[in-house]
């Protein structure tokens, strides 16, 4: 799976990892529906951390088409509401 953080670049994460990345696109999409800005900083926080962790960035001159699409880790509520799809960021 390849995951693109806004304005930082691109990962590669084992699949194994969709399942805890949707976890916490559901938590967002919570926080979203609540207007719950403080929890939702965090777990974009979270879910950011966990990218960069478990993933691997592909180089600068690799460019791939990407599964999901994250903002940074310091997007606001408004900014991750023009990105969401029916999906929710981490499609599946």
């Amino acid at each position: 799976m390849i995951v693109r953080i806004v304005g930082e670049g691109q990962y590669r994460l084992d699949d194994a990892l969709i399942d805890a990345l949707n976890a916490l696109d559901a938590e967002l999409q919570t926080d979203l529906d609540s207007g719950d800005a403080e929890h939702f900083s965090g777990v974009l926080q979270r879910m950011v951390a966990l990218i960069h962790e478990r993933g691997t960035p592909l180089a600068d001159d690799e460019m791939l088409p990407s599964d999901a699409v994250v903002p940074p880790e310091d997007a606001t509520v408004a900014e991750l509401r023009e990105l969401l799809g029916e999906e929710g960021l981490i499609p599946g």
